[in-house]
């Protein structure tokens, strides 16, 4: 018996056959980032794999039985993946995992279109916590729906594919750059200049004066393209996301940089153990959560009754009590966490951070400076937890997010701990989160994989 604790890296414990499962395993998650840029995206991406390994529409009103395997996907962006077991759920409860599917982004508003000095512009409002500066000078794509009169959908995506144009974002020549360089960083780019081009040749009509001649040109082509006008942008969700692939990073390609990892990471290890554990005897739901970076409101969100509507239905089918099914259930909170960086050691602890190559990261609790806004999880959960990872030879790890007054954030955790589940974090270490590329280990979302199978199991 170790007396004495000491973090592991997978990598120096692994063998050739385990590297390669590791290998392996990124190359099915750096597939599914790329088909999962937005939370549209990924809900169509899992529907598509669910229905794949044979899984059928989830209804309230249906009785479910055990084996069944059921999705639901509440209005095109929030997933549930239902497989029912064969315990008792009024004794066992269910096994939940959730991650959520959107990320930091920038969403047009809803009258975006302007033309300024002969270039057409789509003006932004940035959504959840980013660095203004850091979306400056990069391709970015555009995706989304649009509505059209009398309820079609039309669906846009723009920027991913290498003959597309991308749309982008000017920053200011450090030629000129003296007084905005002597700004704070947060200030040195405002929310209202995030506004990207997207055209800059003329609509020439001989027989009329235009002032907007570019904006005139730019609206043809989308009318001639998806068959809207400007009006209808105001029925629509389009946002600007980073354009390209999740690419490996080093020479060792140990490492895997995209936009989206936060939370897509964990959101893909969720769905495959859930798709892995057909002869799992407990009743599993995994969960894509839509609106986390924003507080997890809406119809989509955490925050709404949603998933306590699925937990009563599977309550129901077997004459449970919903309450005790909830009060006997346990909760996966997968969500990624600040990883180590020792270029900006000052904001860690680093007896207390997690770090990357050493495997999944469990927090106990997140909240910010005095634990406020968080769900802590019990030390009996925790050990349960412990049990399980060490059981099925897990790497795992500990940390928190960064040192206790350095700042903070919140996960979805304390909304299904406030219906009675006992619910923990797991997740995986994140280099540059929420900026436009972030960075993760190979090994980490790998060891996430195998935790939730363990949770599962």
């Amino acid at each position: 018996m170790d007396l004495k604790y000491k973090r592991r890296n997978v990598y120096e414990e692994s063998d050739g056959k385990q590297l390669g499962e590791i290998y392996d395993y990124a190359e099915g998650y750096k597939k599914f980032l790329d088909a999962s840029k937005t939370e549209r995206d990924a809900a169509h991406a899992a529907k598509a794999l669910a229905e794949e390994r044979g899984y059928k529409p989830f209804s309230f009103s249906e009785k479910l039985s055990p084996g069944d395997k059921r999705y639901f996907i509440n209005r095109h962006k929030n997933v549930f993946l239902i497989k029912v077991g064969t315990e008792d759920v009024g004794k066992e409860g269910v096994r939940i995992m959730v991650a959520h599917v959107d990320s930091p982004r920038l969403d047009l508003k809803p009258n975006p279109m302007y033309e300024e000095s002969g270039l057409c512009y789509f003006k932004t409002h940035y959504y959840g916590g980013v660095k203004k500066y850091q979306w400056t000078a990069i391709p970015l794509a555009l995706h989304g729906v649009v509505m059209l009169p009398g309820g079609e959908r039309m669906e846009v995506c723009v920027g991913e594919d290498d003959s597309d144009p991308v749309f982008y974002i000017t920053d200011l020549l450090p030629h000129l750059g003296g007084e905005q360089s002597a700004k704070p960083m947060g200030k040195a780019v405002d929310g209202e200049s995030l506004n990207a081009v997207i055209g800059g040749l003329p609509c020439v009509d001989e027989n009329e004066e235009d002032k907007e001649a570019v904006k005139t040109a730019v609206l043809n082509l989308l009318n001639k393209k998806y068959g809207l006008t400007e009006v209808d942008l105001q029925c629509s969700e389009l946002c600007l996301v980073p354009a390209g692939k999740a690419r490996d990073v080093g020479f060792d390609r140990s490492l895997i940089s995209a936009y989206g990892h936060d939370d897509k990471v964990c959101a893909y290890p969720e769905m495959c153990a859930v798709f892995e554990s057909e002869n799992s005897p407990h009743t599993l739901i995994a969960v894509f959560a839509d609106k986390e970076e924003v507080g997890s409101d809406g119809t989509t969100g955490m925050q709404s009754r949603v998933i306590s509507d699925v937990i009563d239905t599977v309550a129901a089918s077997f004459g449970a009590n919903p309450i005790e099914v909830r009060y006997n259930s346990k909760c996966i909170s997968a969500d990624v966490t600040a990883g180590y960086d020792p270029a900006y050691a000052s904001v860690y602890e680093k007896r207390n951070s997690t770090y990357v190559h050493c495997g999944a990261a469990v927090s106990k609790y997140t909240g910010a400076r005095g634990k406020s806004s968080t769900n802590d999880a019990p030390a009996e959960f925790a050990g349960w937890v412990r049990d399980v990872f060490d059981g099925e030879g897990v790497f795992w790890q500990t940390g928190e997010l960064g040192a206790v007054d350095a700042g903070g954030g919140g996960t979805v955790a304390k909304y299904i701990a406030n219906l009675g589940i006992d619910t923990i974090d797991v997740g995986v270490p994140v280099l540059s989160m929420h900026a436009p590329y972030e960075l993760i280990s190979k090994a980490d979302v790998w060891s996430l994989y195998r935790a939730c199978l363990a949770f599962c199991k």
